[in-house]
């Protein structure tokens, strides 16, 4: 069932405190700014590879960060907030899809398979899932702690449940995310199947749940499952353009960043927030204005 309440848990933002509210709105505010550039960059036709835009998702990597320090990543096709909140460089990751040597991966990776040293992030070689079994392959390896992100469309391949079984009988130190947009480029998942895939990391004895792209929950059940790994959630996500590229689809079923940002205006943080809002923005500008100069 998509719905922006799904898995809701009363009061968590108060219970958070405003700290992590507004360190959440920092990560997640700057993803944003960040990819509006991108955006803006993709339209002038500044790139000559494909680009998958996070925003809408942009909570989603900045709560990551925030309950997953050091752990090693491994990300999805849609990566950049990732990137960026695990302490990426912003100018490494604008050479990378700019195709420069000066690039987070030399400028080959572009935007879908992003590796970066310096945010503990692998990359893969843009195979769609590939990276979970590179994420299970590292757990097992070295025993630290991995996160591995996936869309619902990845989930599907049949290399991706290998994976959650050997987790689960190693009982590897892994977090598995399926971001759930409900969409394979447009096909939608009551089309292409008829399970869940948190029903079936849980049939093999993974703590897995299902939930909204609310960002208090999703850091609430992170803290849960971090004692206990490996985890497995599927976050119902809302990709607010295109698979790759920036057009739109169709209007967003909701709008998580409006949702977030609301609910952190109710802890009275508005006046913080556009404090911050306004230094992101410009860090965003200074970063990509020389390549947006017409």
């Amino acid at each position: 069932m998509r719905s922006a309440t799904l898995g809701h848990i009363p009061n968590l933002p108060e219970k958070f405190g405003e700290e992590f509210a507004l360190e959440l709105f920092k990560r997640a505010n700057f993803n944003r700014h960040f990819e509006y550039k991108v955006k803006e960059a993709a339209e002038k036709k500044l790139f000559t590879i494909p680009i998958y835009l996070s925003i809408g998702t942009e909570f989603n990597a900045a709560v990551f960060s925030m309950m997953l320090q050091g752990y090693k990543i491994f990300g999805q096709h849609r990566c950049h907030s990732i990137y960026l909140s695990f302490g990426g460089k912003p100018e490494a990751l604008r050479d990378e899809l700019l195709g420069l040597e000066t690039g987070c991966s030399r400028g080959m990776s572009g935007s879908n398979a992003i590796q970066a040293p310096e945010a503990n992030m692998f990359g893969h070689s843009g195979l769609m899932g590939e990276q979970v079994p590179i994420a299970c392959g590292a757990a097992f390896a070295s025993r630290e702690p991995c996160l591995t992100i996936c869309g619902d469309a990845s989930v599907e391949e049949d290399y991706i449940y290998p994976s959650l079984g050997w987790a689960a009988t190693e009982k590897l130190p892994m977090i598995f995310v399926c971001e759930d947009n409900d969409l394979s480029i447009l096909t939608k998942v009551s089309v292409r199947r008829n399970w869940s895939p948190a029903n079936v990391a849980a049939s093999m004895g993974i703590p897995a749940v299902d939930i909204a792209d609310d960002p208090w929950v999703i850091a609430y059940h992170l803290e849960t499952m971090k004692e206990n790994l490996p985890g497995f959630l599927n976050i119902r996500s809302v990709r607010h353009l295109w698979h790759a590229g920036t057009g739109v689809d169709d209007v967003p079923e909701w709008d998580r960043y409006q949702l977030t940002t609301a609910a952190m205006e109710k802890l009275g943080l508005k006046s913080k927030m556009s404090v911050i809002e306004d230094e992101n923005k410009e860090r965003a500008h200074a970063i990509w204005a020389d390549c947006l100069e017409d």
